[in-house]
């Protein structure tokens, strides 16, 4: 079967995957937005602060590992709701406390809840996506991250400002139980959902489908293809949570830019980030149409997204804050787009039975990078007050990314997994 078949339920279920995404971006980021008020009125520190972040990145690599193989036994139905299901009660759990070292016992849940989020989806993907189509629908819902991160400080500060920042916590925690009723509601695998075709269930299954089996970590860290998936994960997870984290101190140390002004820059930002994860995975997915193979198709728009964070390291260097923005934004789009061909991976090296562990194995990784990433910073802006080696770490993560990647499978064959 070539023509894509009548029928879009896979599409409605990557709309759930989008808006899961954006739901779990804008609950981790409710309190960085609400920091400056909370801050003064309970007198937090920095370093509080600091713990805060670093506890939930702990938290959260560690779930990661943990969501992979709960994922891989129970299903992305199930797996995704016990997910959301801890994320919410961590979130709302906020409203509880007021200083730092308290509020981490909301903190940690909401980390562990949404350590999940991309395991589940990425199975769900590999469930009702065939390999032509599952870089776009990993780009479509990745794209998720971006317009949380944009929402986030539009909707919170007016929702507090309206009604309290408890508030803030409540209403967006009531939105990812709205989500949950729907995904309850509508998923279900494909042979078991009433709204699929014989057509388009043909069209997803037109890969054979191994049954559903656990899988010793010890035989996963056996095979190049888990350590290639962990190292790409490892060299690019910091880079994208370095930015999330820091821009906005960037734009106010470059530009003397304040916090009321960050609106316009940002919003461009992951704008172009949006645009750069739908075309990574459009791209390769156009090039599988065409025949193709998996490794060239992935590699070239691997190739394309790292070639687009290369001009960040002129970032602190530019006339203009504009300028600077699209370069940012640029390295933002090379990111999502280089994420949406490598988080398809798993999927395409793995049997679905093991593609969830792996996954939680390069959450893992990633998380580390991106504490290893935090204290280089801390330590670069504190010593040298300047971002340039920062942006210089990230022109080259990409193309390093890739070429690992490439060295450890050159011709992006499928693992091997032996029982024992």
């Amino acid at each position: 079967m070539t023509d894509k078949p009548r029928g879009n339920v896979r599409w409605i279920v990557c709309g759930l995957l989008f808006a899961a995404i954006v739901l779990s971006y804008i609950d981790r980021l409710v309190i960085a937005v609400l920091k400056p008020e909370l801050s003064a009125q309970y007198g937090w520190s920095e370093t509080g602060y600091a713990d805060l972040a670093f506890y939930f990145q702990l938290a959260y690599g560690l779930s990661y590992v943990v969501a992979g193989r709960l994922v891989d036994r129970v299903g992305a139905r199930i797996g995704y709701a016990v997910a959301v299901t801890m994320w919410t009660i961590g979130h709302v759990l906020h409203i509880a406390f007021t200083s730092t070292s308290s509020m981490l016992w909301a903190r940690i849940p909401l980390a562990i809840g949404e350590a999940g989020t991309f395991p589940a989806a990425l199975a769900a993907t590999s469930e009702w996506f065939p390999r032509r189509e599952r870089a776009l629908a990993i780009g479509i819902f990745n794209a998720g991250s971006n317009v949380g991160a944009i929402l986030t400080p539009v909707l919170v500060p007016l929702i507090a400002a309206a009604f309290g920042w408890r508030m803030a916590f409540i209403a967006t925690g009531a939105l990812t139980i709205l989500w949950l009723a729907a995904w309850l509601g509508f998923y279900r695998s494909p042979r078991q959902h009433k709204n699929v075709g014989a057509e388009e269930l043909a069209w997803i299954e037109s890969e054979p489908v191994e049954k559903q089996r656990p899988v010793p970590w010890r035989v996963l860290l056996r095979t190049r293809q888990t350590w290639a998936y962990m190292a790409g994960r490892f060299l690019i997870d910091p880079i994208w949570w370095t930015l999330l984290f820091w821009l906005p101190d960037f734009f106010n140390k470059q530009y003397g830019i304040k916090m009321l002004e960050f609106g316009p820059p940002l919003v461009v930002v992951y704008l172009l980030a949006d645009a750069g994860s739908i075309l990574g995975g459009w791209g390769s997915s156009r090039l599988l149409g065409r025949g193709k193979s998996v490794s060239r198709a992935r590699k070239t728009a691997m190739f394309c997204a790292a070639l687009c964070a290369v001009p960040i390291a002129f970032a602190t260097h530019t006339p203009s804050m504009w300028v600077a923005v699209g370069l940012i934004g640029l390295a933002c789009a090379g990111h999502q787009g280089f994420s949406a061909n490598l988080y398809a991976l798993p999927g395409d090296l793995f049997p679905r039975w093991a593609a969830g562990s792996v996954v939680g194995l390069g959450g893992l990784a990633g998380a580390v990078g991106g504490m290893l990433m935090a204290k280089y910073a801390g330590i670069i802006l504190e010593q040298l007050g300047s971002y340039q080696p920062i942006f210089l770490v990230a022109s080259a993560a990409y193309l390093v990314a890739l070429l690992v990647v490439h060295l450890l499978v050159p011709t992006y064959e499928t693992a091997k997994l032996s029982a024992t």
